[in-house]
């Protein structure tokens, strides 16, 4: 497996090799499809410079680049519509489209990027987990981040891992060792290992949703914008293939009306936490579908094409990388000329 250093090398010479032969010009004709559906996480200032000890970071970009990102979407033709409209969309041949949507329901939405999206008139998807809203909620990524932090040593004889954790460089290869083992077992297991991992290092795990995510209240208030849509991202994040049909089912099935009691209406759209194959799949699709869902969103990485109106409980998005906050980069990613290699030649991924 590549390691982190390796995969970011990786991406960026391609995103360069791909804005110095100018591909993401000449061949978006065949890769671009008639919309695309961008990810985003957190929109904050960037406070750790590069090589400091910042594991998440792909999930955060800087207000600054979020402009940059909507500019460039102009720029390359791309209305930008709520999801709402994707339908439609779909089943008509007109100008590209893009749907902006943020997972989580995390506060420095509200207070950084809301303010640049009103600014350019962008209608944009907030995906809420009712337990971050509720302060009862678990984010184990952000937990393994902070433990580790305060750490100078992560032992985790569960998955045979003890090393040292004193400077950054070790730091960071501690999180990369552990998050991939433990997020490759049960979701049971890497959320006990992530709390008592928290709990040797003073950190108050159940704290951190209250930190970072908007409450109930913030998200009522918010919801009296039209240009934002509130919709649901299940009751706790989990991974959902990895739970059986009986928890699948009250995540996706029944979270929808509580989440809607929360908000005060009921959502119509949902986003799979974590989105990929391992954490979705075709049964969580169809429950999807059961629970009266419009449009559900994976992070499976692609262009929409029209045949996706005929899956629109498996739709693909472009995850806007805060590792990669370059024109390059974005250019790149709204061609889909990265997406031809990576789904090998299919317009469609949703089995």
């Amino acid at each position: 497996m590549l390691s982190a250093q390796a995969r970011h090398r990786l991406f960026q010479a391609g995103f360069a090799t791909i804005a110095a032969t100018g591909a993401d010009r000449w061949l978006a004709p065949a890769a671009r499809g008639c919309g695309v559906i961008l990810t985003f996480h957190h929109v904050r200032p960037d406070a750790a410079p590069p090589g400091a000890y910042a594991p998440n970071r792909l999930l955060a970009i800087t207000p600054a680049f979020l402009d940059r990102t909507l500019t460039v979407l102009q720029a390359r033709g791309f209305t930008i519509v709520p999801l709402s409209d994707l339908p439609r969309r779909l089943a008509e041949a007109g100008e590209p489209f893009a749907v902006l949507t943020f997972d989580d329901g995390y506060r420095d939405n509200l207070e950084h990027a809301a303010p640049i999206l009103r600014r350019h008139g962008a209608p944009w998807t907030l995906f809420v987990t009712h337990d971050y809203a509720t302060g009862t909620g678990r984010l184990w990524w952000i937990e393994l981040e902070r433990a580790i932090r305060v750490l100078d040593r992560v032992s985790l004889p569960e998955i045979g891992l003890d090393v040292p954790a004193v400077d950054d460089a070790q730091k960071s290869a501690a999180f990369a060792a552990a998050y991939h083992a433990l997020r490759a077992g049960p979701e049971d297991a890497l959320r006990a290992a992530t709390s008592r991992l928290c709990g040797e290092g003073g950190i108050d795990a159940t704290a951190i949703a209250r930190e970072l995510c908007l409450t109930g209240a913030e998200l009522r208030d918010l919801a009296r914008d039209e240009a934002v849509t509130l919709a649901a991202h299940t009751l706790s994040h989990p991974m959902l293939a990895k739970h059986d049909d009986a928890t699948a089912r009250r995540e996706i099935v029944d979270g929808r009306a509580r989440l809607g009691d929360l908000l005060g209406r009921v959502p119509e759209h949902f986003s799979y936490p974590v989105g990929d194959p391992g954490s979705a799949g075709p049964r969580d699709f169809a429950l999807a579908r059961e629970a009266g869902y419009r449009t559900a969103v994976t992070t499976r990485p692609g262009h929409l094409f029209p045949a996706h109106a005929a899956h629109l409980h498996a739709l693909p998005r472009v995850s806007v990388n805060g590792c990669f906050q370059t024109d390059a980069a974005l250019h790149a990613l709204l061609s889909g000329v990265p997406f031809l290699a990576w789904n090998r030649g299919r317009r469609l991924n949703v089995g």
